[in-house]
């Protein structure tokens, strides 16, 4: 895979295709909304689809662990699906996530679905992260005053025009001042950037970085515009990152 360095508060950062983020200088991985567990609580309220959500997502972090070997992990909230999502594991999947952590530090910033730390896993949580320049928060604040942040919580999408017609991945957004991670949970939809949530923290807009099989393939996003209206470009004729 080929990671895309963006820069961000002098520091200089990688966005992963598989859509986390590593800083090099801190050895530090961010992993945005997991959702594990999803599958296990729809059960448990009469929506059954297949159990194998939080494996999936696991057996996709496991690659990534061993390419950046980070000495802290960052998770950016909304872990688990709901509070009591760490309690449901199965064993095995319990197992290989402990595995993952290692003896590495691991920050769990807490969201709206896990307000609360994970239930007998290892490290702190906490509402927020703040490492060097950087604050990290599950959803994203407006303003000067919200500091160099990354963020998740959206799980941001967009859409770019092809010769086959528009083509939707989950994508990183970027400004000068903040990041906004994909959702990486294998049972997570998204929102597209153009949506007011998300426009609203990115007022001057920013650079869209959509997620390939790869590597990713970037585009300059105006203010509340469509990324397609803004590139007028296919993607393959985009510079991939």
């Amino acid at each position: 895979m080929i990671s895309a360095p963006v820069h961000l508060a002098g520091e200089r950062l990688l966005l992963d295709p598989s859509g986390v983020l590593f800083w090099p200088s801190r050895q530090l991985l961010v992993v945005s909304d997991l959702h594990l567990e999803k599958g296990s609580h729809f059960a448990r309220h009469g929506r059954f689809v297949p159990p194998y959500d939080t494996r999936e997502t696991l057996s996709r972090l496991a690659p990534l662990m061993r390419r950046y070997t980070p000495e802290r992990v960052v998770f950016l909230g909304d872990s688990f699906h709901d509070a009591e999502g760490a309690a449901r594991m199965q064993p095995a999947d319990r197992a290989a996530l402990m595995h993952l952590l290692g003896n590495r530090l691991v920050t769990w910033v807490l969201g709206n679905h896990d307000p609360v730390a994970p239930d007998g896993l290892p490290g702190e949580a906490v509402e927020e992260f703040r490492e060097g320049p950087f604050v990290f928060r599950h959803v994203g604040m407006a303003g000067k005053e919200a500091g160099f942040e990354f963020s998740g919580h959206f799980h941001p999408k967009a859409s770019l025009p092809t010769r086959c017609g528009p083509v939707t991945r989950p994508c990183f957004l970027a400004d000068a001042r903040r990041v906004m991670l994909p959702a990486f949970g294998a049972y997570t939809g998204g929102l597209e950037i153009t949506a007011q949530p998300i426009a609203a923290l990115f007022p001057r807009g920013g650079r869209a970085f959509l997620l390939g099989r790869d590597r990713l393939y970037s585009a300059a996003v105006g203010p509340m515009k469509h990324l397609a209206a803004v590139t007028g470009r296919p993607a393959e004729s985009l510079q991939p990152s």
